[in-house]
């Protein structure tokens, strides 16, 4: 007789267990979607934690509708993004998605300062006009409604030069494959040259002094919500003049005039950030393998960069990144010594100095604190932009590198050493992925300044 109790007790506990299992799940019925003008459907859900059908539990629902307005954020789609669910019954759910699309076409005037950065622009350079490239750029987003994305601009002033690029995500009915084209030539009358104390040395004529082109052809690869993959091929010519070869015989990597190259590239990500532009949550991985294939001047190289965003509260984050880069240099040429400082190889208070070497890694650290939102009024007349908004960040950093150099030349102090950088500054961000960085750095070598950062992604 107790025998049968036990079982009994144990048969209703089990079958209440499994009831409620069973009733804290609920199924998606259907999505429905607001607000997109030009954007595909199939794009919006491309990027959601769910499909209609799906058959969730109730308490991860509203977690993946926050991760499914994220990811819509991080497409640069959208000025707005709102999802939210609205349950039919007990076990059924509607997910509601509301967007409003940005601005895509942006013809545009094209200024832009030719230096690293516009600190080294405004008081390297004495904010000189000469070196500044000028023209018209033509930018189109959402060309199709597939959130490709067409750049064409013609430039003059530094540098001469024609651009074309093309970019789609998507070129098969899973939505998993992408295809992106990219042509470049251009001519310039100054080139960086050499390196020396660790800043560039420019050499400028009054005729041209360099000129070239580049073609390349990917095929991007996008399995699930998070990895992309990209396979690159290109090629390339780079042509010097007598004076310049003069001046320096190993500025290119054949040593000769005129150098040309057949290249390919393989690379992996992984983003899942809160928010790309400005991520305060989550983290990203990059991978990128290069192979340059050249007579005698053959190049490899293997560059992998993490990052971190962990936040405490609403109001306060840390932020942490690590970047290697490590060339295989078939021979010593001042073009590919070329390392810190250029590229996403920067370190905060290092915006006047270079360092070439073969090999460098980069450590930032940074704690960054919410200082408040503030709504002003736009000047211009746009409904679409009655007011807008910007976000204030405080941070405090630092900034810990290292440049292995085999032949270091020129006194350069920076390579073969631990490299050293500390600051703070003010971020503000707004529409359109707008990021302004205000910082007051200082190095190891006892220089310390303000400095300018700022980036905007349509």
């Amino acid at each position: 007789m107790c025998n049968k109790i036990k079982y009994l007790l144990f048969f209703i506990a089990s079958f209440l267990f499994f009831s409620n299992l069973v009733s804290a799940q609920i199924k998606i019925t259907s999505i429905q979607i607001e607000g997109n003008r030009k954007t595909k459907p199939y794009i919006i859900l491309r990027e959601l934690t769910y499909h209609q059908g799906d058959i969730i539990s109730k308490d991860s629902l509203a977690i993946l509708d926050t991760i499914s307005q994220q990811q819509l954020y991080n497409t640069s789609l959208f000025e707005q993004v709102a999802v939210h669910s609205e349950a039919i019954d007990s076990n059924q759910v509607v997910i509601k998605i509301n967007v409003s699309e940005r601005w895509y076409l942006f013809p545009t005037p094209y200024f832009r300062w030719v230096d690293r950065n516009f600190s080294q622009w405004w008081n390297d350079q004495n904010r000189s006009l000469d070196r500044v490239n000028y023209g018209f750029n033509l930018r189109q987003a959402n060309v199709s409604g597939n959130n490709d994305k067409l750049t064409a601009a013609f430039i003059t002033g530094y540098t001469q030069q024609s651009i074309f690029r093309y970019q789609t995500p998507f070129i098969d009915k899973k939505l998993r494959y992408g295809l992106a084209l990219g042509w470049q030539n251009f001519t310039q009358k100054e080139i960086n040259i050499d390196t020396k104390l660790d800043k560039q040395v420019f050499y400028k004529t009054n005729n041209i002094i360099q000129e070239g082109y580049r073609a390349n052809a990917s095929i991007l690869y996008r399995p699930n919500l998070y990895d992309r993959h990209s396979f690159q091929i290109g090629i390339g010519k780079n042509e010097i003049s007598d004076s310049a070869i003069l001046y320096q015989a190993n500025f290119l990597p054949s040593h000769q005039k005129i150098f040309s190259y057949v290249d390919a590239s393989l690379s992996f990500s992984r983003f899942h950030f809160d928010y790309n532009a400005y991520p305060t949550k989550g983290q990203s991985t990059d991978f990128i393998f290069y192979q340059r294939f050249s007579k005698n001047s053959n190049l490899s190289s293997i560059q992998l960069k993490k990052m971190w965003a962990h936040p405490f509260s609403k109001s306060n984050f840390v932020f942490l990144e690590s970047n290697t880069l490590v060339k295989f240099l078939s021979n010593q040429n001042y073009t590919d010594n070329k390392l810190l400082g250029y590229g996403n190889l920067q370190m905060n208070g290092l915006e006047y100095y270079v360092v070439d070497g073969n090999a460098a890694s980069i450590l930032k650290a940074s704690f960054h604190h919410a200082l408040g939102t503030v709504l002003i009024k736009n000047l211009l007349p746009m409904k679409r932009f009655p007011f807008i908004k910007y976000q204030f960040w405080f941070k405090a950093f630092t900034h810990l590198g290292y440049v292995y150099s085999e032949r270091p030349v020129n006194n350069s102090r920076l390579a073969n050493t631990l490299i050293r950088t500390a600051g703070v500054g003010l971020d503000i961000i707004s529409i359109y992925d707008f990021v302004l960085k205000i910082d007051y750095s200082l190095n190891q070598l006892g220089d310390k300044g303000l400095y300018l950062h700022t980036g905007i992604n349509f």
